[in-house]
């Protein structure tokens, strides 16, 4: 198989680090605007499989070039572009998975394309990061093992080994988008019903082996497509996971306004929106740079089966290993190298546009992430679920 990677920053590059190390690639296509960085990537790789190519990708024309050299694209884009690569990969034949992006409905927009996909004899599938992606297939595979599923409650947290003050907190993606996730309402199902919940609200705590007593609290975009897949369940909840306090403190600053994306001030005649202000001071405090992080992931999925009441837990606990390469990056690019895998070897062999819940095989992915150092692991509780 070949495989075309769009985008050649951190996820992307880890993405086609892991491409190249499968047999049954011939070919691994990076391909990026700035070429630089995937040029150094390539010469420290070291694979005759790897292909740096320059890319832009408004320029419909040279995408369809790129895409149509590979039989399953990866698009570590940002979120924007993902409609359009799956409508190009549609076009031109070719299977395409995304890392996700609910803002602006870009997963949505994916979605919909599933009878063209289907016809075309193509495959599709968004999401496919750590929240959501990982969670979803983890859900999903516990929902299979079930008659009737009840609830789901998933938690999952990037956070550093060693926290710092104030926040005890580092980003290990866009502020930008943390700010949104505490900003935004959350929607969960509450007595088989939708319903919207204020983020950053309902702090509870929980344990994660290691890191003793944490918080968890509701965010934007958590429940992902679980919310349509499994409309049917009396609960669905998904929470950030976090050190304690840090909602608390968070919550201040949005009460403020300061994750307005529309309040400004101003100040000696310069009108300054409040939002670029919180941005500036957080970026340097929050930096993860050379520290280790570490991402923690819970989802438990109850309901009975034969008339017996279950809930199927899938924990998983990952360090950064690499100084270049965080644990949020492996987690995340790992999952959507393997699901590409899964579809170019026939493993995936359905047609349509998919979520992750709905088509990847949680037992394969399991094994596959295992093989890559990311380990799930799975307990059965023969009880009712319990909080």
């Amino acid at each position: 198989m070949k495989v075309a990677v769009l985008g050649a920053g951190l996820m992307g590059k880890q993405a086609a680090g892991d491409l190249v190390e499968n047999p049954e690639v011939e070919a691994v296509f990076l391909a990026d605007l700035h070429v630089a960085q995937a040029e150094l990537f390539k010469e420290q790789l070291g694979s005759a499989k790897l292909h740096v190519l320059q890319l832009d990708a408004n320029d419909d024309e040279a995408l369809a070039a790129v895409i149509s050299k590979a039989d399953v694209v990866v698009n570590a884009l940002f979120y924007t572009f993902n409609e359009k690569v799956a409508r190009t990969a549609l076009q031109c034949g070719v299977h395409a998975v995304d890392l996700g992006g609910h803002i602006g409905g870009a997963t949505d927009a994916v979605l919909s394309l599933h009878e063209q996909a289907e016809e075309k004899g193509v495959t599709l599938i968004p999401d496919l990061g750590v929240a959501p992606g990982m969670m979803n297939i983890l859900a999903g595979y516990g929902a299979g093992k079930l008659d009737r599923v009840q609830d789901i409650r998933i938690f999952v947290g990037g956070i550093p080994v060693e926290p710092e003050p104030p926040l005890e907190y580092n980003h290990v993606f866009s502020l930008e988008g943390v700010f949104d996730h505490y900003s935004d309402p959350s929607h969960v199902i509450r007595n088989g019903r939708e319903v919207e919940v204020r983020s950053l609200s309902e702090i509870e705590h929980v344990e994660f082996e290691g890191f003793g007593e944490l918080e968890a609290f509701h965010t934007s975009g958590g429940t992902s497509t679980l919310i349509d897949t499994f409309s049917d369940v009396d609960t669905l909840e998904y929470k950030t996971v976090r050190y304690k306090g840090h909602a608390e403190k968070f919550r201040l600053l949005v009460d403020l306004g300061f994750t307005d994306r529309e309040k400004t001030v101003t100040v000696n005649g310069v009108e300054i929106r409040l939002r670029d202000v919180l941005r500036q001071v957080l970026a340097p405090i929050t930096a993860l740079g050379e520290k280790q992080d570490a991402v923690l992931l819970r989802v438990r999925v109850s309901g009975t089966k034969d008339g017996e009441a279950l809930t199927y837990e899938y924990n998983m606990i990952t360090l950064r290993e690499d100084a270049g390469v965080t644990a949020m990056a492996r987690a995340t690019a790992y999952t959507i190298s393997v699901v590409a895998q899964l579809i170019g070897n026939g493993t995936i062999s359905k047609r349509g546009s998919y979520p992750p819940e709905l088509i990847v095989p949680g037992d394969v992915y399991i094994k596959e992430m295992a093989k890559r150092g990311v380990m799930i692991e799975e307990a059965v509780h023969r009880s009712a679920y319990q909080n």
